[in-house]
């Protein structure tokens, strides 16, 4: 049975922890839903209604664009060993880009990841769970590394040029706003 919470517990906080992945839902009044999984240690809870996870350089960009349009996100974490529960997490998040100010303070709360180019502060409005019963068992084999190589291969100027590329707005054209505010 689902159940609400105004603020994430403490057994909310653990279980969030022991996550290897997590899902990140977005989407504008005129947009299509983009729902991306998440991992590589990316996400931190910075309290009992906030939480920031930083994201690395990918094929698309779609998360940034609908946040600076409309600021609801959901974050959803699945038990896939254990004991069955889903936890989202509701709220509204803000995009804060490298060359932001209060880029510095946020990015020293993770371990550097080659590729970061924004992190999403989520001011969380309500913690819901669910059963998970529907939810199969898996086992963890490890992260993947392949995005972090593509990344360190890159180097920084690589990089800056994929943002050009392939990350200024989104599949339904939304500015992400990356070059302009990644400069640092």
């Amino acid at each position: 049975m689902a159940m609400m919470f105004a603020a994430l517990s403490e057994r909310h906080v653990e279980f969030i922890r022991a996550q290897k992945i997590y899902f990140t839902g977005t989407a504008t009044a005129d947009s299509r839903i983009n729902v991306s999984p998440k991992g590589m240690d990316s996400l931190r809870v910075l309290g009992p209604k906030r939480v920031a996870w930083l994201s690395v350089t990918g094929s698309g960009n779609e998360t940034a664009a609908h946040v600076q349009a409309d600021a609801r996100m959901t974050l959803m974490f699945c038990a896939f060993e254990g004991a069955p529960l889903i936890l989202r997490l509701y709220g509204r998040a803000r995009v804060v880009h490298r060359g932001d100010p209060e880029w510095a303070a946020l990015y020293a709360q993770f371990t550097p990841l080659p590729g970061a180019r924004q992190i999403f502060d989520l001011a969380i409005d309500s913690v819901q769970t669910s059963c998970g019963m529907g939810v199969p068992l898996m086992d963890y084999q490890g992260e993947r590394g392949a995005l972090e190589a593509w990344a360190e291969k890159k180097g920084e100027a690589g990089l800056q040029e994929y943002w050009a590329l392939k990350n200024q707005s989104s599949i339904d054209g939304l500015p992400t706003h990356i070059v302009a505010r990644n400069t640092g």
